[in-house]
């Protein structure tokens, strides 16, 4: 924890564990209750299961947005290390809220430290969209893309609100509920490593259908993977940067029709990549995905962008306009919330969080 070493407050509370925050930082801890967490030696090592709530008060100026937590129990050993990630929030200066860690860690045997497992603080991210914190997990990212994309539908449904009325606003979060329940992302699950070389389908190459958005930097130009099945094995995607700042990191989102021909999110696949402007590169993995029903065909598109400056662009409101996809591109987290709370609390609850279009 060598980045709090000198402006580190530890808040009292009895070994094993404890709770780090920065003297300076955003965030304070009111109260940490460890509830029955425990350290169980386990052969050659130790499990540490936390199960833990931790009250904290927001001592900054400004409105925190989402906010990431750093549990150790052993800095090296694999499964030593984890985080904790609370989007959508909206915490006002001196308003607490809580964070809830359930996780369990491992660590050698030997030695034996005082201390089992520490929790610290690893980002904060504001309503200004600025960001404090080592950002050891990089979390910085998904907490920006989240946010951007928070902001990007209550603007969205707030245009909704002003140009088709109350009943338009009702309809869309109804839509969104439906997909919900209906289950609107394909189940997925990545499978690391090469195929078995008993496996009775070799597969077949397959080229990726391209999805162009609305001003996005990167542009998909071709790829292609093997279909064996259910199953997407080594996929190859060439990428073009069409914007302006180089690109550390890239997000593509796949698409797969279901069973009446429809495209659902079905994952996505990430890479670090250093592209710059008006460069090409590619994307690829040797990872197998397995989807929920066999396919013939995948489309993948432009979902997250990282740049080299810590910028991060996301889909805009102009991709939700263009025809069918709508309903094929994935529901944000912040759009799932504001349905929630329309069946909760009925509609003029979500007006309340909406911006003013005039």
């Amino acid at each position: 924890m060598a980045w709090w070493a000198a402006s580190a407050l530890v808040w009292a509370q009895p070994a094993p564990f404890r709770a780090v925050v920065p003297r300076s930082g955003p965030i304070e801890v009111v109260s940490a209750d460890w509830g029955n967490s425990s350290a169980t030696p386990r052969g050659g090592a130790v499990l540490v299961d936390l199960h833990a709530s931790l009250l904290l008060r927001n001592v900054s100026p400004r409105r925190i947005r989402a906010v990431s937590l750093l549990v150790v129990a052993q800095e090296v050993a694999p499964g030593g290390r984890g985080a904790v990630t609370r989007p959508g929030l909206d915490v006002a200066p001196r308003e607490e809220f809580s964070v809830r860690i359930d996780m369990r860690l491992m660590r050698p045997l030997a030695p034996q430290p005082a201390v089992q497992a520490e929790v610290a603080l690893d980002g904060v991210l504001f309503d200004d969209l600025t960001f404090f914190g080592p950002n050891r997990m990089n979390a910085r990212r998904i907490m920006l893309a989240w946010e951007m994309e928070a902001q990007r539908d209550r603007q969205m449904l707030a245009r909704l609100l002003d140009s088709g009325g109350a009943e338009a606003l009702r309809a869309r979060l109804l839509d969104v509920l439906s997909r919900s329940s209906a289950g609107a992302m394909m189940p997925v699950q990545v499978v690391r490593g090469a195929a078995p070389a008993t496996a009775v389908q070799p597969g077949r190459l397959v080229e990726l259908a391209a999805l162009r958005l609305p001003d996005a930097p990167v542009e998909v130009l071709a790829g292609d993977a093997r279909l064996a099945g259910a199953e997407v094995r080594a996929p190859r995607v060439e990428i073009a940067n069409r914007g302006r700042r180089a690109v550390r990191f890239v997000e593509l989102g796949w698409l797969a029709p279901d069973g009446a021909g429809r495209l659902l999110p079905a994952g996505t696949l990430p890479s670090e990549i250093h592209l710059p402007p008006g460069q090409r590169g590619t994307v690829s993995s040797g990872t197998r995905v397995r989807f929920a029903r066999p396919l013939e065909a995948l489309t993948v598109y432009p979902a997250l962008v990282e740049f080299e400056d810590g910028g991060v662009w996301v889909p805009g409101a102009a991709a939700w306009t263009l025809p069918g996809l709508r309903n094929a591109l994935p529901v944000s987290g912040e759009m799932m919330r504001l349905a929630e709370l329309y069946r909760k609390r009925g509609l003029e609850a979500v007006v309340q969080q909406l911006p003013s279009m005039r």
